[in-house]
């Protein structure tokens, strides 16, 4: 069964009748509307017919309506189209804090072309105060851009008082009806203002088509440059199929609004009131009668709302917070509404829509009360008893490694330890090694490490499997032979049935034994969301230690993984992975690094690291800073899984990747022609990746022929190691 769809302020699905007026225009209906034949006339006629439905909903004349690509592109035409047209009056634009991103980034845009911006706050219900604009403008004030109806929280501003007073100085007013069209009634006389946005897809037409409402007499710069479409606003031959798209929805909008607001209001307030009697701990977010008939935001006191959301299997709703291991991403709407942080974490909106029916609403309460017992840390609540549909990383806001704390934090923190003054300490905190050493005698050294995080995979048997591989990783990357485990686990048992556990350490077990190891005990609590990992104690001889520092100039770098799992796992959540691609995915994190690590000793090299979550970039640098020399990194010998690039370049990219991108950038030199892509694809956070070796030229060869003779099937020669600082990419 399909998930109840209480996500339609983020997108509408196309109404039937609509999609039926636009097939005609796939199948017969081609031509173009610029043609004078008979095929063009077809499709100029539908154009115009478009116009008048969009103008007719809108209260305009069809001269007013100019049709874009969607609401970001109407939103951007009308303000750098106003801010060009006037430059020579002044160079001031008011807008609010909680605009849609199409408005304020091309707002933070205009700021570096010297506009000046004034960021209007708004109130605990996400109002803007008439009075604070009024303050605003000045003499220089040549627009002032304020959304409608709110998409997160609904609430619904003054805009005929405010459009009122900016006219009065002669300014030009715009809005953002994006969420309003279709919800509301927005007619532009009752208004007052001199440009509007709509969105198709808000309001039951296909994604990528809109329109803007450009007032008579207002003059726009062009963005769009070429032959004299669109009554010469817009160049570009007209998108005909979806216009018409657009045409039909804004008629039955028309036809059906007065019906369909009290509703969607019925049924909005039904989901609230139910919720609200059975927690009254709970916050509904916006103004209490200013708003959409169809927008809840309510904030789950003490909850995650990505939590909450990988729970509700049967309902598709919207986060307006994400919790990462160090920081919580508010939206800038709650955070300008000032809404607590505890309430803010577990905000989640509900929109329904025009197919939404009580029934569902009532289907939705059930499971939304479901969840959020169970979520509750003071309620004993019933676990799925059968692990079989379950999915692992549904249960967490992170993917392995991904999880850890942002490599710029966790330098900070590090460097005001005290270092350790024991001189039996050969590895400490001194150095980025993700192992500690210490020495016992002349021949033996302990190693101890310890690993844990998030499934990255949704079996249990396979994430136990990766985790403890992730784990003996960095004893091998030492160099070491790993002697015994202990099991570290965070565990939410009250959302998952004991057998999960079982597998994820029967998993982990496997794969101990496969390194000739057992694991002797281990460590529990009572978690929010599953986590496990290994500490493992391993042994090697002090003279045969190998660290990441003592790269020396001229070293050859070997991986022996291909890079990606970050995409990859990222996009197997999602459920973009086809089955082989999660099969090597798998097979590459579970794999050992133990072939390495004997190579790495029969042959002596220099240094080594395992690279995990702050990625190639980001562990070469740990390397290279520690040994006091530079890299120079060839892009095309670097080994990557199948379909990383093109995931990565489809917005599949961990948040983790971001970060570290950010933190090495200061530190690495991209050629000009590498993307942006693929630079963050070097910086993609690992989770069991391989090892990065720096190993003298002469003994290259002896390296790949261990590495051969032990089945390491990525042996990749990807740079060398150089005088300078920092890595160079070529």
């Amino acid at each position: 069964m399909d998930p109840i769809y209480f996500d339609y302020n983020a997108t509408t699905p196309i109404d039937p009748r609509v999609g039926e007026v636009m097939i005609p225009f796939i199948r017969k209906h081609y031509g173009n509307p610029s043609s004078s034949h008979a095929l063009g006339t077809a499709t100029r006629q539908a154009v115009d017919r478009a116009r008048k439905q969009v103008a007719q909903l809108l209260g305009c004349e069809i001269e007013e309506v100019i049709f874009t690509s969607g609401g970001s592109e109407s939103n951007n035409y009308a303000i750098k189209g106003i801010s060009w047209a006037r430059r020579d009056r002044g160079n001031h634009i008011v807008t609010s804090a909680i605009e849609h991103p199409a408005v304020i980034e091309v707002c933070r845009y205009l700021e570096t072309q010297g506009f000046e911006i004034t960021y209007l706050p708004v109130d605990e219900n996400g109002l803007v105060s008439v009075a604070d604009l009024e303050a605003a403008l000045t003499s220089r004030t040549i627009l002032v851009s304020i959304m409608l109806a709110n998409n997160e929280v609904g609430s619904v501003q003054p805009i005929a008082e405010m459009a009122a007073i900016a006219r009065a100085r002669g300014i030009a007013f715009h809005t953002d009806c994006a969420q309003a069209v279709g919800k509301i009634p927005v007619r532009v006389d009752e208004l007052g203002v001199d440009l509007l946005s709509v969105a198709g897809h808000k309001l039951y037409a296909p994604k990528g088509i809109g329109a803007l409402y450009v007032r008579s007499g207002i003059q726009l710069e062009k963005l769009v440059h070429g032959a004299d479409h669109e009554m010469n606003w817009r160049a570009g031959t007209e998108n005909v199929l979806e216009i018409v798209g657009l045409g039909e929805a804004c008629r039955l909008v028309a036809e059906d609004l007065d019906e369909e607001i009290p509703r969607l209001a019925k049924l909005r307030n039904r989901l609230e009131s139910r919720l609200l009697k059975r927690y009254p701990e709970l916050r509904v977010n916006g103004h209490p009668e200013k708003r959409l008939p169809n927008t809840a935001s309510l904030s789950f006191p003490g909850l995650e709302a990505n939590t909450i959301l990988s729970e509700l299997h049967g309902v598709a709703a919207s986060a307006g917070a994400a919790c990462h291991s160090d920081h919580v991403d508010v939206s800038a709407v709650l955070t300008a509404m000032n809404v607590p942080l505890e309430y803010a974490m577990g905000t989640v909106r509900f929109s329904v829509g025009r197919f939404t029916t009580e029934q569902e609403i009532d289907r939705a309460i059930l499971e939304i009360s479901d969840v959020v017992d169970r979520l509750q840390p003071s309620k004993v609540c019933e676990v799925p008893s059968t692990d079989e549909e379950i999915r692992l990383t549904r249960f967490t806001h992170g993917l392995g490694c991904a999880c850890k704390l942002r490599p710029q934090v966790l330098e900070s923190v590090v460097s005001r330890l005290a270092l350790p003054d024991d001189p039996k300490v050969l590895v400490g905190t001194d150095t980025s090694d993700d192992a500690a050493v210490y020495k016992l005698n002349d021949t033996t050294a302990l190693i101890a490490t310890v690993d844990f995080f998030t499934p990255i995979v949704d079996d249990p048997y396979e994430f136990g499997a990766i985790a403890a591989a992730n784990s003996l990783s960095d004893v091998y990357a030492m160099g070491g032979q790993p002697l015994f485990a202990l099991n570290v686990v965070g565990f939410p048992s009250n959302r998952l049935p004991v057998s999960v556990l079982e597998k994820i350490l029967l998993g982990a077990q496997d794969k101990a034994k496969e390194a000739g190891i057992c694991i002797v005990g281990g460590h529990t609590v009572d978690d929010t969301e599953p986590k496990f990992g290994l500490a493992v104690t391993g042994f090697v001889a002090p003279d045969r230690m190998v660290a990441n520092r003592g790269a020396r100039p001229g070293d050859a770098l070997v991986l022996t993984k291909p890079l990606g799992t970050g995409v990859l796992s990222t996009a197997l959540k999602q459920g973009l992975l086809n089955e082989t691609q999660k099969h090597v995915l798998v097979e590459t994190m579970s794999a050992l690094n133990k072939g390495a690590a004997e190579a790495m000793q029969d042959v002596g090299v220099h240094a080594a690291t395992d690279i995990t979550g702050f990625g190639l970039c980001g562990h070469a640098l740990e390397m290279l800073n520690a040994s006091g020399v530079g890299a120079e990194i060839q892009f095309d010998a670097l080994p990557f899984l199948p379909g990383v690039v093109e995931l990565a370049a489809s917005g599949v990219i961990p948040g983790g990747s971001k970060d570290n991108f950010e933190f090495t950038q200061p530190r690495v030199s991209y050629p000009e022609a590498l993307s942006e892509i693929r630079r963050i694809v070097l910086n993609d956070a690992q989770t069991s990746g391989g090892l990065l070796i720096a190993v003298a030229e002469d003994r290259l060869a002896g390296l790949l022929q261990a590495l051969d003779a032990r089945q390491v099937e990525t042996r990749a020669v990807i740079g060398t190691v150089v005088e300078d600082s920092g890595i160079e990419v070529r």
